[in-house]
């Protein structure tokens, strides 16, 4: 059974940092799209970043990019995001989610729920100005 668990939400500071821990089980493949989403109920769910396991690429949403970074932890199953520079607008319940894919992961601007099939329970992540 695919299980994927989010750690590392919080309270912070705007201009602090929080690092979120996405840990994967019961996943028998070894190449997969694995993105981070966020959701309020002003903008619904959005892709923030992703990463293809296997060649390690990366991309972000415009509105992170060169203030998230998301790795994975030496091939353990572990994903992290770190959030650097955090404003109000990164107020959210994070998301991590896993899909199979041999080719690409899909564009992580336009993805949707519906584009992954394995999702977490969520971590909240509340930055007050």
């Amino acid at each position: 059974q695919v299980e994927l668990v989010e750690s590392g939400g919080g309270s912070v500071q705007a201009g602090g940092s929080l690092r979120l821990s996405c840990e994967l089980s019961g996943y028998r493949y070894s190449i997969y799209c694995l993105a981070w989403f966020r959701q309020t109920p002003e903008k619904g769910r959005e892709g923030v970043a992703q990463i293809y396991i296997g060649s390690g690429g990366t991309s972000y949403a415009d509105s992170v990019k060169g203030r998230f970074t998301i790795s994975e932890a030496n091939a353990k199953g572990t994903v992290y995001l770190q959030m650097n520079s955090l404003t109000s607008d990164d107020s959210a319940m994070y998301y991590c989610a896993l899909e199979r894919r041999l080719d690409a992961c899909p564009p992580i601007e336009s993805a949707t729920q519906a584009d992954y099939m394995y999702w977490g329970h969520g971590t909240r992540v509340t930055v007050s100005s």
